[in-house]
């Protein structure tokens, strides 16, 4: 598009130039100049406007026309325009390949043989008309030669760089799939150790209450009230094992959440919050618990709740020091609010967020494997409720959680 252009602006100035090179036939020059002109400025305009007019092959030989014309009309076999073929046959051997090249640039040395013939002046012998016909073609046909030898050297360089960008980019999927295939295994791995962190974790709380009730039980240190209650909690405490160690059952045959599988049965939530301050080993001067209504029996998995709320109550014991534990169940319509209040030292400012991440363990605890609130956090995610710290007025923190509850 740019070299049509520059071409037919070039012409025109050396005709402007030197007017002689028109031998007296200004004019009709003048004309075929406007034309080529006019016809280099259309196709300049279709090629921005992305308009096919026509076709490679026609544009290329509607130049190559005009320049024949314009070599007969500037002095045949001694014209100046005869420079501008060898660029018309490379831009035919480039659109059209090599052989295409060749007919074009015999076309135009035939071409500029009868303009050198028939054009040149009177003086010039036929022998030098013919013998510059002659030697253009030939110059024509090299040329033609020539760029199809480069077009066929720049097409393998493209092949072989489009196989390199195919390997390349097969190897680079491959490298994802890879990486990709490593994730889900580590990712895999990772749930199941932290489903065998979180077992090992809440296996602590009973055993240890397991542990002081069976050696009170042996001595016989218990009244007979004392270990009814004692036979009761070894009970639940049985009942609360076997759920987690069907919980680490669920993980080593599957890659889904490290707490297990949900179990959905009735529970009294009076005597939930009884079981939790009995596993969080509350002593009963500091007990306070209340449940509204005083009833009320909830469908859940009792499993699961009473880890979250064994895990909070530990806290707040161990955080009150002599201080009451308060421990509050309300149900309402279809959702389950559950309040830990105790009179710690409360949390930083800003922990709030914090001390729920894995390994995170604040004040006396620092240092631990901190796990406890991280198991709570990953509890009540797991079941699509929600958790939040908040201090309490006067001292201490209010552990608060909601759940949403399945119909009964």
């Amino acid at each position: 598009m740019v070299l049509r252009l520059v071409v037919v602006v070039s012409v025109a100035l050396a005709l402007a130039w030197g007017p002689e090179l028109a031998r007296g036939g200004l004019v009709p020059l003048a004309v075929l100049v406007a034309v080529a002109l006019g016809y280099a400025l259309v196709l300049a305009v279709a090629e921005w406007r992305r308009w096919r007019l026509l076709p490679p092959w026609a544009s290329t030989s509607v130049d190559g026309v005009l320049v024949l014309v314009g070599c007969g009309w500037t002095g045949g076999a001694e014209t100046i325009m005869v420079a501008v073929l060898p660029l018309v046959v490379i831009a035919a051997a480039v659109r059209g390949g090599a052989v295409i090249g060749r007919f074009a640039a015999l076309a135009a040395g035939a071409g500029f043989t009868a303009a050198a013939v028939l054009g040149s002046d009177a003086d010039v012998p036929l022998r030098e008309r013919l013998l510059a016909g002659a030697w253009w073609t030939g110059y024509l046909v090299a040329a033609a030669v020539l760029v199809g030898v480069l077009v066929r050297m720049l097409e393998r360089q493209l092949d072989a760089a489009a196989v390199s960008r195919a390997r390349a980019h097969a190897e680079h999927e491959a490298f994802l799939e890879e990486h990709d295939l490593r994730a889900r295994l580590l990712a895999a791995q990772q749930a199941r150790l932290d489903g065998v962190r979180v077992v090992l974790h809440e296996f602590r709380t009973p055993v240890a209450s397991l542990t002081a009730l069976t050696a009170d039980l042996a001595a016989g240190r218990l009244s007979e009230p004392s270990g009814h209650a004692a036979v009761r909690l070894l009970a639940e405490h049985a009942v609360h094992l076997r759920d987690m160690l069907d919980g680490l059952a669920d993980v080593a045959v599957q890659d889904g959440s490290p707490l297990g599988r949900v179990r959905d049965r009735p529970v009294l939530l009076a005597e939930l919050a009884d079981a939790v301050l009995d596993a969080a080993g509350v002593e009963p001067a500091r007990r306070a618990p209340r449940v509204d209504p005083p009833d009320a029996a909830v469908r859940c998995d009792p499993q699961r709740l009473r880890r979250v709320l064994t895990n909070l109550v530990e806290n707040a014991a161990r955080h009150s020091g002599d201080a009451p534990v308060e421990l509050e169940l309300c149900h309402a319509d279809g959702r389950l609010v559950a309040e830990v209040r105790d009179r710690g030292p409360g949390l930083p400012a800003g922990q709030a967020g914090v001390v729920t991440a894995k390994g995170v363990a604040l004040g006396e605890r620092r240092g631990t494997a901190g796990l406890g609130l991280w198991i709570v956090e990953a509890v009540v995610t797991a079941m699509d409720g929600e958790l939040s710290l908040t201090p309490r007025k006067g001292g201490g923190l209010i552990a608060r959680l909601e759940l949403p509850l399945p119909a009964s």
